[in-house]
This record gives C-alpha cells, structure tokens and sequence, in this order.
C-alpha cells in the first residue's frame, strides 16, 4: 500500500495504523491485499480525472480504479482532499473520521462492493460504519 500526494499538500497521520487497519477490511472480506495505491489530490485534479475517464463533470472525494483479480484486491484510489474536508464540514464529523470512511469506501469497491441503487448504498454505508467501528487508532 503505497500513499502519494498530487496537487495537495496533504500529510497522512497515523499511515502505519491505517495500512494495519485496511489489510484487516481487506481480510475480513476474504480477499488477499495486492497494490493498492492511494492518491491524495485537490479539487481540480480529480475534477479532470472525472471528466477524462468518466464523463462526468461534477466533483467528488473519491475515484477509484480496480485492478482486482480474483481475490487480490489492488488498484488505484483517488481522493480529493478538499472535498473530504468540506464533507466534514458539512455532515459535522471530524475531518478524520471523513477521511477514514472514504478510504474504507474506495477499498470496498476494490472488494467488489458497488453504490449506485438505493439498495447497494445502503450496504456500502453498513459496511463502512462497521469497518469504522473496527479502528483502534482513533
């Protein structure tokens, strides 16, 4: 598990906890964790990759792209930074535990997890509150 910035100045506290912590999701999905690499970006830069890859001109806090095979959960996680703040802000949460759920978020649709029916967002926010719930770092 690799962590990269582009476009931001953002630094990732407590890295050794939250590897330790996402193998543990990753495990308890029964998968095995490959390369897995997260990009911490702003705004812009994940507005293009938005437009780019997906056609969509809308901003959002994560893409992620799944290399996943079979079982080996890997690919590539984006996350705007400025969106994860404003969400903080907005759903009145600590800028932490925002970041975390995003995280979370990205690696359950490496398991395979998908958000796009009613039905399916309801199970991708019960998985994340439970994975939440299974930090120690706090």
């Amino acid at each position: 598990m690799i962590f990269f910035n582009n476009e931001t100045f953002f630094t990732l506290k407590d890295e050794h906890e939250i590897v330790s912590w996402v193998k543990k999701c990753i495990q308890d999905e029964s998968k095995e964790h490959g390369e897995i690499n997260f990009i911490f970006c702003d705004d812009s830069y994940l507005l293009e990759i938005n437009i780019k890859y997906l056609n969509h001109n809308t901003l959002t806090d994560i893409i992620t792209f799944d290399y996943t095979l079979d079982d080996l959960v890997g690919g590539d996680v984006f996350i705007s930074i400025d969106r994860v703040k404003e969400n903080a802000a907005d759903y009145k949460v600590s800028f932490k535990d925002e970041l975390h759920r995003v995280i979370v978020h990205g690696i359950l649709h490496l398991c395979g997890y998908k958000d796009k029916t009613t039905d399916e967002k309801k199970q991708m926010r019960a998985k994340e509150d439970y994975y939440l719930s299974l930090r120690t770092f706090v």
